[in-house]
């Protein structure tokens, strides 16, 4: 009897090499931006995600992404300084909007509370729609000025952000009432 005889060689397998998990995750990221720039739906993105990770050879892969092109650094670099710069513009934009914005100006002394609202017993009269009768009130407490919302209808912000109960207000603050904004100024 004669034993059989193994043969190595040195030509490449019969079967492809499967994805490395840095390969898989690569396709991933490529995906995510797909759908992060709105070239993928969620349901194509979740259906593409699973040929990803189900994916038995590199050809599978690239047949996944073939329609999403990865980009490269460059790509990447312009991107961020694009983003870069609307969000200076943004900020730009929203300092100039807020040094002409009207002066409004707390006193030193006085009344401890000022009613804000379109009623006429008001103490700050506001001839605006969109804002409420009885729209807000700043206190003079403690520690300094206090605005609370009296349920108006549309918001008093304060800095951006809308008040719910009572929020600290200084000089220099950004207030909001309905449509109409002011800068808090001291006497």
């Amino acid at each position: 009897m004669t034993s059989p005889e193994f043969r190595t060689s040195t030509a490449a397998p019969a079967w492809p090499a499967r994805p490395s998990e840095a390969e898989r995750e690569q396709a991933l990221a490529v995906l995510r931006d797909g759908a992060g720039d709105g070239r993928l739906s969620h349901d194509t993105f979740m259906h593409r995600m699973e040929l990803v990770l189900a994916a038995r050879s590199r050809a599978e892969l690239k047949a996944v992404l073939a329609d999403l092109p990865a980009d490269g650094p460059l790509a990447r670099r312009a991107l961020r300084t694009v983003g870069r710069l609307s969000a200076f513009a943004v900020r730009l934009r929203s300092a100039w909007r807020a040094e002409r914005l009207p002066g409004l100006t707390l006193p030193r002394l006085g009344p401890q509370a000022l009613l804000i609202g379109r009623a006429p017993g008001s103490d700050l009269r506001l001839a605006d729609s969109s804002v409420s009768r009885s729209h807000a009130e700043l206190r003079r407490e403690a520690d300094g000025w206090v605005l609370y919302d009296l349920g108006s209808t549309n918001g008093t912000h304060v800095n951006g952000h809308r008040v719910t109960g009572a929020v600290p207000v200084h000089p220099g603050d950004q207030v909001a009432f309905g449509g109409l904004a002011f800068r808090l100024a001291g006497t």
